[in-house]
């Protein structure tokens, strides 16, 4: 099961609102998604486990069994939060198992997905610089020496420098060997449906940007349940 998750903050003095999507099937086409309502400006989602619930109960409805193996991108996290949105949204997923019983323990990884860094990263051609290109991965000198985390360049542009993306496994980062995460992140990046080629970012990230969006921007209320498993926020 592959999870993305997103705020989206109301200027205008409205609640907050985190998206969660997650996908049901195997192979990745389907996706679950549900909303949570927060304090204004609240980057925190603390609604987490009814939505994760939702999910699993979806999942082990499609496919007649649970997940084994779950990876979460959260996406709109700072440096400064890093530690905090890992530990207090990991907890909330682990605390949803014992609904399934005391044997139900996946392998679950937590992937904090940064748009906003000033690191740029150009090929040497010679005489010139050009921009790598898509599916470039750059997990050593650069990175944080603290820190599982990696650069990757996902989408092809046409014009200026492309901004790679910044991940950071802040759990689970034994579940997966890394160059099987640094693939799974990449191949990702081509299942947006609105999209022929890559995106930025994970597919699940991209569908909680837009659900989150819509319901903050325009519903201001929970979609009916019945449109669960549909993307209707495309």
């Amino acid at each position: 099961m592959v999870i993305g998750i997103d705020s989206y903050h109301d200027k205008g003095g409205g609640q907050s609102v985190g998206g969660i999507v997650a996908s049901i099937n195997p192979r990745i086409t389907r996706w679950y998604s549900r909303v949570c309502h927060q304090h204004q400006g609240q980057e925190l989602v603390d609604g987490l486990k009814p939505c994760f619930l939702g999910a699993l109960k979806k999942y082990q409805q499609v496919n007649n069994a649970l997940p084994t193996d779950i990876v979460v991108f959260r996406d709109g996290v700072g440096d400064g939060q890093l530690a905090i949105v890992g530990d207090h949204e990991v907890s909330q997923l682990a605390t949803s198992y014992k609904h399934f019983g005391e044997t139900y323990e996946p392998k679950m990884s937590f992937v904090i997905v940064q748009k906003g860094i000033n690191t740029r990263i150009f090929l040497n051609k010679g005489n010139q610089l050009d921009n790598p290109p898509p599916g470039t991965v750059v997990d050593h000198t650069i990175v944080r020496r603290d820190l599982y985390d990696f650069f990757l360049v996902s989408q092809h542009v046409r014009q200026g420098t492309v901004t790679p993306t910044h991940y950071v496994v802040a759990y689970g980062g034994d579940n997966l060997p890394v160059d099987r995460m640094q693939k799974l992140t990449y191949k990702l990046t081509h299942m947006y449906y609105n999209w022929p080629g890559t995106v930025r970012v994970p597919a699940p990230c991209q569908y909680a940007h837009k659900l989150a969006y819509l319901v903050g921007q325009n519903l201001k209320k929970d979609p009916h349940l019945d449109l669960s498993d549909r993307l209707f926020f495309l």
